[in-house]
């Protein structure tokens, strides 16, 4: 699989001619920056014309108050929606843009479809209220963040809006060490881009690469910039057997597969990639038998799991620990925005364990089918344990069809040769919930043998109100009959606590 590097110079050439090109139109917005600091302050890269773009929306950007307007090329990410009655999906197109500041800046965003009535900027943690005039609104940004911009709630006819920092030390085109692509799209050989130990791929903005970025059996690698990974065969990312790799900042979109897929790795972290999904298995992160994986501020939205951590399968095995998943922001078009424990070994049982999800906003959840809904799901089959889970700070927006959250041993038969072994020792602490379209939340144990044991809620809170043990009920009732919430009697010490209670309890 391993591809030709021959192109590297003249890519690199043409790379570094391209941006100087498009960083040459920044003079004017810098002059707005303070008399010391010549750095530009706002960075919009050209879309290459290759690209498919959408016309649904005009976009415009500034630095604030009263900077020179930019307006930016839009993409077009795709996402699908299954028929409930006949399992069929339909592909919609939506559309993205991108830039990178050093804040603040003003954004303005034109409806050119007409008819707005009303405007929403999410997460709706973010606190946003734009500006509404008409078919435009505006609001402003301190720090760079990705939000969605949502007219009349429109679900997929949405503007999905990324930024970044400026990058003010990117790496050389002369680099030895660096696989530098400039703006323009960029196919390869094969359509694999294999990455040697110790060696970089730089995707400067406004390029775009259509091959698969592959590590295998490497370390100290890295997959930077502000470019774009297109319609890459096979997915965008495979990491196989390899150590200290590091992603960040890239997007990805319609990859014909995984966004990224993490098998037998060891110490990778993903920071602030996106990946926008369509097709079959549009998974966006999984992770297979690997310890030490964080992915850390990425924006997701997948037509399929946005983040399904796993142990053993195809060639894959060994246990999964160490794993976090920390300050993203996720939705999921069909199945669950972060998935755990389906796949594993049944001849060589083997666990998930010390994985921590905090810090996370989930915007939607859509799956029509019961096996496959919660938009947190701890759900272990094929003899997989999952143990000592940590999930805290998490905030779910209404969504369209689904579960909060769902803890299943399971045994499906359509995935797993054998039940899982279990689920031990989870903490969820402040998990909120916002809306009344919500599946009853199951946590299922399978029997005696295969249990959850030793779950513990503090300060959950659906609808503004704080789930405890402890609260006003008729004394018959469970604590989960209060929120249309079950388990079932193979889930053992299960608690519902207000945070004083949890700190008394520490305390004593």
């Amino acid at each position: 699989m391993n591809t030709p590097l021959s192109r590297r110079t003249a890519l690199q050439t043409a790379g570094a001619t391209a941006l100087a090109a498009g960083l040459s139109g920044l003079t004017a917005t810098a002059a707005h920056a303070s008399g010391h600091d010549s750095r530009p302050k706002l960075v919009t890269y050209p879309r290459p014309t290759a690209m498919p773009t959408n016309t649904g929306f005009q976009v415009r950007v500034r630095t604030a108050p009263d900077g020179a307007w930019q307006t930016l090329d839009i993409y077009r990410p795709q996402f699908e929606e299954i028929n409930a009655n006949t399992g069929s999906g339909k592909v919609y197109s939506s559309s993205m843009v991108y830039f990178d500041f050093d804040g603040p800046v003003e954004i303005e965003v034109t409806y050119l479809k007409g008819g707005t009535t009303k405007a929403r900027v999410r997460p709706d943690a973010l606190g946003i209220t734009p500006e509404l005039l008409g078919d435009t609104l505006r609001f402003t940004l301190d720090e760079p963040k990705d939000v969605v911009v949502q007219i009349n709630d429109e679900t997929f006819d949405a503007l999905h809006l990324i930024t970044n920092s400026v990058d003010c030390t990117p790496p050389s085109a002369d680099d030895p060490n660096v696989l530098y692509f400039g703006p323009g799209v960029h196919t390869v050989t094969g359509n694999v881009l294999t990455v040697p130990s110790g060696k970089t791929v730089y995707l400067a903005g406004g390029a775009v690469l259509t091959a698969q970025v592959y590590f295998k059996d490497v370390e100290r690698s890295r997959l930077t910039g502000r470019g774009v990974l297109y319609n890459n065969p096979g997915g965008a990312i495979l990491c196989e057997g390899s150590e200290n790799i590091r992603v960040e900042d890239v997007i990805i979109l319609n990859p014909a597969g995984y966004a990224g897929t993490f098998a037998e790795s060891r110490n990778v972290r993903v920071t602030k990639a996106r990946a926008f999904s369509s097709r079959g298995n549009g998974d966006g992160f999984d992770v297979f038998s690997s310890t030490g994986i964080t992915f850390d501020g990425c924006f997701m939205r997948n037509s399929d799991d946005c983040i399904a951590i796993y142990c053993h399968r195809w060639n894959y095995y060994g246990d999964t620990r160490d794993i976090t998943v920390k300050n993203c922001t996720l939705w999921a078009d069909v199945a669950h925005p972060i998935n755990v424990g389906t796949h594993g070994n049944t001849d060589a049982p083997e666990s998930i364990e010390n994985l921590v999800i905090e810090n996370i906003d989930i915007l939607d959840h859509r799956e029509p089918q019961m096996n496959y809904q919660g938009c947190i799901a701890l759900n272990p089959g094929d003899s997989n344990l999952i143990k000592n889970v940590r999930i805290e700070d998490v905030r779910i927006e209404d969504f369209r069809w689904g579960q909060v959250i769902c803890m299943k041993v399971m045994f499906n038969t359509k995935y797993n040769t054998s039940v899982g072994r279990g689920i031990e020792d989870v903490y969820v602490k402040n998990l909120s919930y916002t809306g009344t379209r919500a599946n009853p939340s199951l946590l299922l144990g399978y029997d005696a043998e295969h249990a959850i044991n030793n779950v513990t809620f503090e300060n959950l809170v659906i609808n503004g109100v704080v789930v405890a043990d402890s609260m006003k009920k008729p004394t018959w009732y469970y604590t989960t009959d209060e929120i249309q919430w079950f388990s079932n009697e193979h889930v053992t010490n299960l608690k519902f606590l207000t945070t004083a209670e949890a700190e008394a309890a520490a305390a004593s």
